[in-house]
């Protein structure tokens, strides 16, 4: 697919992660609406793209979880552009604590925007991406933490891991309709993301976690400064959407971390002889899934 003069919509697309996704696009020659909930962070892209002498953005103000507005943000988007073409599932927390001292707030809050958040993206606007005809994409971005847990971000990790199975699952039903899906996992980026706690509502605000020192949190943000600059992400990004692949990894230093993943996964398997009947359900699974990756529908039917 040509990206020139096709429309955007980038969630949390005025900062970090998602405004590296946003130049990107605009350099590809995209019309972009942009969501936003920090006004310093709208102005400062708005100031980027004047300087750059782009067409400015739409700008939406827009807290992914509240399925009624973005509601309206879709029909907004509609209405300014005519059709959308690109849906990027971006805002997200990154908030870490012992999983096992989480509260139901805790639950609530990160599991609602880091996953919530890219299910009432989808719902929003795959219809209105189908109804169009002309295909599309649509991009989920989660973290590698979608294949790397650890003892600090038990309910992150698990906003993530689902964000990648709904991804992988929806990229089977869109692709009759010419519609690619990709999950894209960055690593260490340089933004702000390691603040998302100090940011937290005030209606998840009985968190199970131990406050955070400001001293502490600030050091573990040094991190990421040694992080990839957020532009070479999003240019990763696009090179992925434009090769319609399903799977886009941005960061190379996490052979190491695959190579265990697959090696621990292929020992965890028994080692027995398997009943046929069980090996030909197996191979329709994966026939089914085939077909369904190249654009045929498939059902129940196929998989018996």
């Amino acid at each position: 697919m040509s990206w020139e003069n096709k429309t955007a919509f980038i969630t949390a697309g005025v900062s970090g992660i998602g405004f590296g996704l946003a130049r990107a696009l605009s350099n590809a020659g995209m019309r972009l609406a942009l969501s936003y909930r920090n006004e310093d962070h709208k102005e400062q892209a708005a100031r980027w793209f004047a300087d750059q002498g782009r067409e400015q953005p739409l700008f939406l103000k827009l807290d992914v979880q509240d399925r009624d507005r973005f509601a309206e943000v879709a029909d907004e988007v509609e209405n300014h552009f005519g059709k959308l073409h690109v849906l990027i599932n971006n805002a997200g927390v990154s908030v870490f604590g012992p999983t096992d001292e989480a509260s139901y707030a805790d639950y609530d809050w990160i599991m609602g925007v880091n996953f919530g958040g890219v299910v009432n993206g989808l719902v929003s606007f795959i219809p209105r991406i189908k109804a169009h005809g002309e295909g599309g994409h649509i991009v989920n971005v989660a973290s590698m933490a979608a294949f790397l847990p650890g003892p600090q971000a038990g309910i992150y990790t698990a906003s993530k891991f689902a964000v990648r199975g709904l991804t992988e699952s929806l990229r089977y039903n869109l692709a009759p309709y010419n519609i690619g899906v990709s999950l894209m996992c960055p690593g260490l980026t340089r933004t702000n993301a390691w603040d998302s706690a100090t940011r937290r509502p005030d209606e998840f605000k009985d968190s199970g976690f131990e406050p955070v020192e400001a001293a502490e949190l600030e050091q573990f943000g040094t991190a990421f400064e040694a992080g990839m600059d957020p532009l070479e992400v999003g240019e990763k990004t696009l090179r992925g959407m434009t090769e319609n692949r399903g799977l886009i990894l941005t960061h190379p230093e996490f052979a190491q971390d695959f190579r265990e993943i697959y090696e621990t996964s292929l020992a965890a398997l028994p080692d027995e002889e398997i009943p046929e009947g069980r090996l030909h359900i197996e191979r329709l699974r994966r026939e089914a899934m085939k077909a369904a990756e190249a654009g045929i529908k498939t059902g129940l039917k196929d998989l018996t």
